[in-house]
């Protein structure tokens, strides 16, 4: 038992501390990336009347006469233990993105409960009727699908349902002073969008992987016992490609936390990538560095998800010779 957990834990271990000297690489260049934007801060707070007394008063309490590097360790300590720091409007970071947060959590949630099953039955259909009718219109749906951007694909459908049709609202504004019905209804467009750019992804990889391991011999040899084709493909191919499954969906659902923010804008939806852009449009340094540590922290955690079922899922090394 521990000669087959060695080489996973030690597969799993080096993953991680790839993954979190990759946050930390992420960290750096969010935190300087934003500092080394031209223009003083202050300046932009105060207004163009400012005396520079006032401006330098105000960078010395907002800590941005501190050198570069100090300030940078400051935030790298405080956003480990949770601390994201003050907004520049003096609300805790986290009281301004923590019901923002939750609102695209919430959507990503939804979209991806309906998406990752979805997505994995079409693929399989379409590896198991390859060439036929039913693959060949996935395929050519789903290659258009990938090929409009996720802006265009939002207006047309806010243009048809909303618009042409008027069964749903064209904002997205939920609030707490809303019932759960109320609020899913005013999602519907945000998360039917959202389906229809990752869903085109997931099937054609979910197909690809599975026709990949297709010509392998334990499938043959399952053919050869007699199994129907179906079968094959459920229970021989779809279990051994299911490390290239996860990493393409685990891909998506990066994108679901960190990608969503033309949707919400689009939309109006008060999410974390609507907060990002507000947070750009008043300079608010704290909020837009948070929320690209968010969406960073989010990507690189579903994609070291994807390795670790990759590594788990890996035969070869749960049956080690």
């Amino acid at each position: 038992m521990n000669r087959t957990s060695h080489p996973i834990l030690s597969m799993v271990a080096s993953r991680v501390g790839l993954g979190l000297l990759s946050l930390l690489i992420v960290s750096l260049v969010i935190f300087f990336s934003v500092s080394l934007l031209p223009g003083s801060y202050a300046s932009a707070i105060l207004g163009q009347n400012a005396t520079p007394e006032a401006v330098a008063a105000l960078e010395t309490r907002l800590g941005l006469d501190q050198p570069a590097i100090w300030r940078y360790l400051s935030w790298l300590g405080a956003a480990a233990t949770g601390d994201l720091g003050q907004s520049f409007a003096g609300r805790p970071v986290m009281a301004v993105l923590g019901p923002r947060l939750l609102n695209t959590i919430t959507l990503a949630s939804i979209t991806a409960v309906i998406a990752v099953p979805l997505a994995i039955t079409l693929g399989v259909i379409c590896a198991r009727f390859r060439g036929r009718f039913i693959d060949r219109f996935l395929s050519t749906s789903t290659l258009a699908s990938i090929s409009l951007p996720e802006f265009f694909v939002a207006y047309l459908m806010m243009m048809i349902f909303a618009v042409k049709l008027q069964w749903f609202p064209s904002m997205a504004g939920i609030r707490n002073s809303m019932d759960l019905g109320e609020q899913l209804y005013r999602m519907v467009l945000p998360i039917l969008t959202l389906l229809l750019v990752i869903l085109a992804h997931m099937i054609r990889n979910t197909r690809a992987a599975i026709l990949s391991v297709m010509s392998s011999p334990y499938v043959e040899m399952a053919r050869l016992k007699g199994e129907s084709e179906g079968r094959v493909v459920t229970r021989q191919a779809l279990p051994n490609a299911i490390g290239p499954i996860a990493s393409v969906v685990a891909l998506n659902l990066a994108y679901l936390i960190s990608g969503v923010v033309v949707i919400e804008v689009v939309f109006v939806y008060p999410g974390v990538g609507q907060a990002m852009i507000d947070a750009v449009r008043n300079r608010d340094v704290p909020v837009i560095q948070a929320c690209a540590l968010i969406f960073a922290t989010a990507y690189i955690g579903f994609n070291l998800l994807a390795d670790i079922v990759s590594i788990v899922s890996n035969p070869r090394l749960l049956h080690p010779r």
